[in-house]
């Protein structure tokens, strides 16, 4: 985690008496960023999945590129090239809605194309533009990070798509990734400016080129910190922000990853208790012995692979991310519980499916950038962990959550950002609290597997905003369509600035 960065905002500490005062750097000149004209076009070409080929032949769709600087301490040099989806707004236009799906390494485009004809049915798409944008890293915005091939990612030798710690076996390793993932965005100055603090400064350029004075805000999972460094940032700036699914802001990345941990292993529990006690269960019958049954299926699958119609196979790295990624939400557990019992019976195909999913790999083999902008992005953001601390995180993680033990004996591996060219960008926590925001309404769901609600209560503290309590167990809730009344108070919010009263609760 890591203080927002306050570029030419922050003012210089006072110099003792009798010592002249230092001046603040002077702000770097983003007249020609500001003043871009945005030349919205078909969606097609920004394409970079066989599904968002599809997605994005959607005629409401238009996409633009926004050019920012590469590193915006040297607005001068490189740039880089935000690409930007938009749906117009249908009626009385308040301004542009900009949204982040989460990740990091999630694609705004993606969820736009994924979730706008459930939004065109909205409230909100009627009163905005609703915008979002591939971040630096992801998607179809360049620099894009693509570290490993996707005949390596196939193999499972790219970075792993759960909780577990990377295992980097030496530093040379940990050299030639680096160097990898450098290479695929153009060198390493690209590399060390796709942190947090930079994407925020892109959002502030993107709502100027929008045209918008103030910002309108919709961040979902890690877009809660996002908008949070936004809004402490950049508080003059911003009109209305919905967070949903918080990061929590008192936890370093080390303590959240555990908080994840501990947050799947609930919805493991959950999940075990309803099967268990129905016929048929391929956790068996007794809850208390779930995580055993479960280890049973699971771990044979480190040497032998089970067979899958396309002839990849599944292992065990992609059965445990299938579970994982099948374990955001109770809609999900049956087809979880529907992989384990196929694997049972010796198949592997659903559980490949739910990998395959959540690694964004197509029909075809091409993977997306989500699970290598995460971590190229974390690289920036988090601390680096001795090998010591890396055992000990990877010990953490399994006495949270169990069912990410897969048996083997718990060695010291080197971190997979040890030979980043530069440190991470920030250290501390992601928002202070320190700086007066507008209101703020934070959603969050009381069985959330992967931001647990600890979070939610926590963000809405620190940054003076007010809380929506949602009962459930997903990840995620806000303008889904799923909560009639969890959308009305987001819709009320972000049309009105209604807040709802502190004790506000909805159920799913």
């Amino acid at each position: 985690m890591g203080l927002p960065l306050l570029l030419a905002t922050a003012c210089a500490q006072p110099a003792p008496a009798g010592e002249p005062q230092a001046s603040a750097p002077p702000a770097p000149d983003l007249t020609q960023f500001h003043d871009q004209q945005l030349a919205f076009e078909p969606c097609a070409p920004y394409a970079t999945t066989a599904a968002d080929e599809a997605l994005f032949a959607n005629e409401r769709l238009e996409c633009s590129r926004l050019q920012v600087p590469l590193d915006y301490a040297d607005p001068e040099g490189p740039r880089a090239e935000i690409a930007v989806m938009r749906m117009r707004a249908k009626g009385e236009r308040i301004g542009s809605l900009v949204t982040n799906p989460g990740g990091p390494g999630g694609s705004g485009l993606n969820q736009v194309a994924t979730s706008g004809p459930g939004w065109d049915e909205m409230p909100i798409a009627e009163r905005f533009d609703i915008v979002s944008f591939d971040p630096r890293g992801v998607g179809a915005t360049t620099p894009q990070v693509d570290c490993f091939t996707d005949a390596e990612d196939d193999r499972g030798e790219g970075f792993n798509g759960t909780l577990v710690p990377e295992d980097v076996v030496d530093e040379q390793t940990a050299r030639t990734i680096a160097q990898r993932c450098a290479d695929s965005v153009g060198g390493e100055q690209a590399l060390v400016n796709i942190g947090t603090r930079d994407t925020v400064q892109d959002l502030d350029v993107l709502r100027v080129a929008l045209g918008d004075e103030q910002l309108n805000f919709l961040g979902y999972s890690y877009g809660t910190e996002l908008g949070a460094v936004y809004a402490e940032t950049f508080p003059h700036n911003l009109r209305a922000m919905l967070l949903d699914g918080a990061v929590d802001p008192e936890l370093s990345g080390a303590e959240f990853t555990v908080s994840q941990a501990a947050g799947s292993q609930g919805a493991f529990d959950a999940m075990a208790a309803q099967c268990t006690s129905a016929p048929d269960c391929p956790l068996g019958s007794d809850p208390a012995r779930a995580v055993e049954a479960y280890h049973a299926l699971l771990r044979p699958l480190q040497d032998n692979p089970l067979p899958t119609t396309d002839g990849r196979g599944l292992s065990y790295e992609s059965a445990a991310t299938g579970v994982f990624a099948g374990l955001y939400s109770e809609a999900t557990w049956p087809i979880v519980l529907r992989g384990l019992s196929e694997v049972a019976d010796g198949r592997g195909d659903i559980l490949l499916a739910l990998h395959d999913l959540y690694a964004q790999r197509g029909p075809d083999g091409r993977h997306g950038s989500l699970i290598e902008a995460f971590r190229s992005i974390r690289c920036m953001d988090w601390d680096r962990r001795t090998p010591a601390e890396q055992a000990d995180q990877l010990r953490e993680v399994r006495e949270a959550a169990p069912i990410m033990d897969d048996g083997t004996p718990i060695t010291e591996s080197v971190h997979e950002c040890a030979a980043w060219p530069e440190p991470p960008s920030r250290t501390g926590p992601f928002v202070t609290g320190d700086v007066d925001v507008p209101p703020i309404l934070v959603t969050s769901v009381t069985g959330d597997p992967t931001t647990p609600h600890q979070g939610g209560i926590n963000l809405a503290r620190t940054l003076g905003g007010t809380l929506l309590t949602v009962d459930g167990a997903q990840h995620g809730i806000a303008l889904f369509g799923q909560s009639p009344c969890v959308d009305q108070i987001a819709t009320d919010y972000l049309v009105d600035l209604t807040l709802p009263p502190a004790d506000a609760r909805c159920s799913l």
